[in-house]
């Protein structure tokens, strides 16, 4: 099996994307096809033995072909015209923007390309904070208390401390604790700097803290093991950026078996249908017995191979259950019965 590894692309999370699919080639023990997305949104075709990061931080990768997206696939040239680039399927490993907003996987199915990555409901509800709480507390699904607020907004805060996140960003980019009022005119500013609407939460220390992913195979839920994180006080972009590339195994979390059916019953309340053909991590918080969502993370770094004891299989049987867009027929029955009609007048 060949599994295309698209990444890179228009996003504050470029990096991050380099990181996760260079992790890829210790994971998958399939063939894989690079496809890299660069800052111009041009596509290239990286052979495998290349894909190193200072590969694409030195400009190298645009000695390389260039592929041209179309209807069934990638295409790059050849002596008769084009030739497709052949892959069975394509995993999206753009974080963020591009990848994680639904940007890439609404061409993905304009051009029919089957894909491992969330669709474009499912990108538009877990690339917002603001919309994902929402979506949450519509399945039932309990979140920490928040604000929202846009960037003219007067913002006022009655207790600290406080979270402030960009609402449209992951891997911590933009986020800030603030524990006084004088440090909140800076966390804004960081804030607004990424995205012109912002939550604020309340900063709760010393809270517990439990990862779980999974996906839908055969509409059976398929779980991972669930990790609970052994964090400092709060991880920012440069220790979650290292974070990215982990490829060993972690510890199963200690805890009761009532706890972890209660957070296995609370994904699947996330990932219902929206986010079939996806593998998710959900990041919970348990506050006074109150299994909490933190985020939805729809495209987890290095796709949260670590959590799996089989995460090849995983990927290969998730390839085999891809939801399918039906097929409109058109039969232009409407327009010939006016032309029709017409010619009866």
């Amino acid at each position: 099996m060949s599994i295309a590894v698209l990444f890179g692309s228009r996003s504050f999370e470029h990096e991050i994307s380099i990181v996760s699919a260079i992790a890829m080639k210790d994971i998958i023990k399939e063939t894989l096809v690079y496809i890299f997305i660069d800052k111009h949104r041009e596509f290239y075709y990286i052979p495998a033995s290349k894909a190193k990061a200072n590969f694409f931080s030195s400009g190298e990768y645009k000695k390389c072909e260039k592929l041209e997206l179309k209807n069934g696939g990638f295409y790059k040239k050849s002596m008769f015209g084009q030739k497709k680039l052949e892959f069975d399927f394509l995993l999206n490993l753009v974080h963020g923007g591009d990848g994680e907003d639904g940007v890439l996987a609404s061409l993905f199915e304009f051009f029919s390309i089957d894909f491992v990555g969330p669709r474009v409901e499912a990108s538009v509800v877990s690339c917002n904070k603001y919309l994902t709480k929402a979506y949450a507390k519509n399945h039932n699904v309990n979140v920490i208390d928040y604000k929202h607020f846009a960037k003219n907004d007067t913002i006022t805060i009655d207790e600290y401390p406080v979270i402030v996140k960009p609402i449209r960003l992951g891997s911590s980019i933009g986020v800030s604790i603030v524990k006084e009022q004088s440090e909140l005119t800076y966390a804004l500013d960081v804030a607004f700097e990424f995205d012109d609407e912002i939550i604020i939460e309340p900063f709760i220390s010393n809270i517990k803290e439990y990862n779980l992913a999974g996906c839908k195979i055969n509409n059976e839920f398929q779980f991972s093991i669930v990790e609970e994180p052994q964090k400092e006080e709060f991880l920012d972009f440069d220790k979650k950026y290292l974070d990215f590339n982990r490829t060993s195994k972690v510890q199963k979390a200690d805890i009761p078996a009532h706890l972890e059916f209660e957070l296995k019953q609370t994904f699947k309340k996330i990932y219902n249908n929206t986010f079939e053909g996806s593998l998710i991590r959900c990041d919970f918080f348990r506050i006074d017995e109150k299994i909490i969502l933190n985020e939805i993370n729809s495209i987890p770094g290095s796709m949260a191979n670590y959590l799996f004891d089989n995460f090849n299989k995983i990927l290969k049987d998730l390839s085999y259950s891809l939801p399918k867009k039906k097929m409109v027929n058109i039969t232009y029955d409407y327009v010939n019965k006016i032309q029709s009609a017409k010619g009866k007048a």
